[in-house]
């Protein structure tokens, strides 16, 4: 047996220890397990706060609990104590993994949890949109810091946890040719990563083996975006766009996205006249599952790279409305524009919309 694939029956017999913190990252660990023919896994979710989060997650547990793998449920944000107890708990079976992946390089717990580890083999899978914004930074050599974080992330936190970011950006950088150590990405995102990263493509294989074929309504279904919940765009000129779609493109249904706030999306009911659906699962699963419309309307976000994979020979369009900058608040980072454009821009396989649709309401939208 020749010195490398020793080393990699080494790791394969050490096992892989994945950490998620969302249901887009779960299932896109398992997308990658389903690539790579994975057996020994075992899957770390760190639970946050978020009742729909959690809730979404325990679903993605029992799926990946049916495809055989271990998930271990964390309560890693469980009170004062929590943090300690999750590391302390994880330690021992993170010193023996020889693969680590991760679904998020921006989450301070994922980059205190890789100053531990000792696997020489790490993978990152996608976290949405938010995968093309760390491999820019990461083949810039910048600080990791989320593209809506208005201020650079230098807040007392950040100064408190950036050894741990300095440390987890050098973990993720490729060695030098001849090294041991090796950084993966698994993506369904149009990224140009720096040399040394191998790199996979998501077209989410599992995902179009278990679910489907969906039945296909007559109507169009929007998804929404947390773009107002994380302060990037106003939440009335979110809803005039909403509006207007929704005449424009005859749709019906409003699939929220797990982090929209409630009294959002009363209003959308209210004033839209869509029906509001909470999804218990990721909208790659919904919509494969089905029923969907023949077109799904998104604003720039993940689902816009992802659904034409998930969804594919089935029938359905995907289209994307562009963001007018006057949506943007004056709290949205600088990048907000540049970035957003960058997401629907590289976006393939869908129909782009202007900021503004046709009809009713068109003129509206752009009112100062």
């Amino acid at each position: 047996m020749g010195r490398a694939a020793g080393r990699d029956a080494r790791r394969a017999a050490a096992g892989t220890l994945a950490f998620v913190e969302s249901p887009v990252q779960l299932l896109n660990v398992l997308e990658w397990a389903h690539h790579e023919q994975a057996a020994d896994l075992t899957v770390a979710v760190l639970a946050p706060h978020d009742p729909m989060t959690r809730g979404q997650l325990r679903r993605m547990a029992e799926l990946a609990r049916d495809e055989g793998f271990s998930v271990r449920w964390e309560e890693a944000r469980g009170g004062a104590g929590a943090p300690l107890r999750t590391v302390g708990g994880l330690t021992p079976r993170l010193r023996r993994a020889g693969r680590v992946v991760i679904g998020d390089p921006f989450s301070r717990y994922v980059q205190l949890l890789l100053a531990l580890t000792r696997a020489r083999d790490l993978v990152v899978v996608d976290d949405g949109t938010a995968t093309m914004e760390f491999i820019t930074q990461l083949a810039n050599g910048e600080r990791l810091v989320r593209w809506h974080r208005h201020g650079g992330g230098r807040g007392p936190r950040d100064v408190l946890f950036a050894p741990f970011s300095a440390a987890a950006r050098r973990r993720l950088t490729p060695a030098p040719e001849g090294g041991h150590r090796t950084v993966g990405l698994f993506t369904a995102m149009p990224v140009e990563p720096p040399p040394g990263i191998r790199v996979l493509s998501n077209e989410f294989a599992w995902t179009r083996r278990r679910f489907g074929p969906p039945r296909l309504t007559r109507g169009a279904d929007i998804v929404g975006t947390c773009l107002v919940e994380t302060g990037v765009v106003d939440p009335d000129r979110y809803l005039e766009a909403v509006t207007s779609l929704a005449r424009a493109h005859g749709a019906t249904r409003y699939f929220a996205h797990r982090r929209e706030a409630t009294a959002k999306l009363r209003r959308v009911a209210a004033e839209t006249g869509l029906e509001v659906v909470r999804p218990d699962l990721p909208l790659e699963l919904i919509a494969r599952r089905g029923p969907v419309g023949r077109l799904v309307l998104s604003f720039p976000s993940t689902v816009v790279h992802t659904l034409p994979l998930a969804l594919a020979g089935t029938g359905v369009g995907v289209a994307v409305c562009d963001i007018d900058p006057s949506w943007l608040t004056s709290k949205a980072s600088p990048r907000a524009e540049g970035f957003l454009s960058g997401v629907t821009g590289t976006a393939r396989g869908v129909r782009r919309l202007p900021a503004t649709p046709p009809g009713e309401g068109d003129t509206v939208a752009r009112n100062p």
